[in-house]
C-alpha cells in the first residue's frame, strides 16, 4: 500500500495492535444521505473502495469488521451480506453496549479495537477502544476527540483510508 507514509508514527504504532475494525454506518460507510422513494423504500450509497479495503484486511491479516448503527435498513443488511460482515448491531443507539459485548466475549481487548465514527453518539465508545477515528466530515466535537481524522469523507473512501492505515501498520511491524 503506497500511502506516501502520511500516517504519524504514533497512529501507526496504535494501528499495529488492531484486531477488530468497528464502524458506524450513516456518515462513515455512507455519506450520510438517506434516499427514500414515494413508497417509503430506503436506499443508501456505498463506496466500492471501502468494501475492498474491508475484505482486504480480513483476507490478509484476519481483521474482522463489525458494524454498529443507530439505524437499520434493508440496503445496509444487503451490503453487510455482500461484504460477509456477520457481526453487526443495527438499530443500536447505544454503541458502547455493543463494544462491551465484544469485550465480554474475551477474544478482543479494548486496545485492539479501531472505531470509526462521525457524530456525537459515537463518542461514547472512545474510552473503550484503542484507536478512535473520525471521518473528515464528522461533527466538530468528534474530530476534536479523535486520535486520527481521515482525509477522505464518510462514504467517499474514509473507511478505505483506515483499512490502508491498518495494512500499512501491519506491513511495517517489527
Amino acid at each position: 500500500v503506497n500511502v506516501l507514509n502520511s500516517f504519524s508514527e504514533d497512529i501507526v504504532a496504535m494501528a499495529k495492535k488492531i484486531k477488530l475494525l468497528a464502524l458506524d454506518v450513516d456518515g462513515v460507510l455512507t455519506d450520510g444521505s438517506i434516499y427514500i422513494d414515494a413508497n417509503g423504500n430506503e436506499s443508501k450509497k456505498f463506496y466500492v473502495h471501502d468494501g475492498y479495503g474491508i475484505v482486504s484486511i480480513r483476507e490478509k491479516f484476519g481483521i474482522e469488521t463489525v458494524v454498529i448503527s443507530g439505524r437499520s435498513s434493508e440496503a445496509l443488511l444487503y451490503r453487510l451480506k455482500e461484504l460477509n460482515i456477520t457481526k453487526y448491531w443495527v438499530g443500536q443507539t447505544d454503541k458502547l453496549a455493543a463494544i462491551n459485548i465484544i469485550l465480554q466475549e474475551g477474544s478482543i481487548a479494548s486496545h485492539q479495537i479501531l472505531f470509526v465514527g462521525d457524530d456525537i453518539p459515537d463518542l461514547d465508545v472512545i474510552e473503550n477502544v484503542g484507536l478512535f477515528v473520525a471521518v473528515s466530515n464528522a461533527h466538530k466535537m468528534v474530530k476534536n476527540k479523535a486520535h486520527y481524522i481521515t482525509q477522505k469523507s464518510g462514504g467517499c473512501g474514509a473507511v478505505r483510508e483506515v483499512c490502508d492505515l491498518i495494512e500499512y501498520s501491519y506491513e511495517n511491524r517489527n
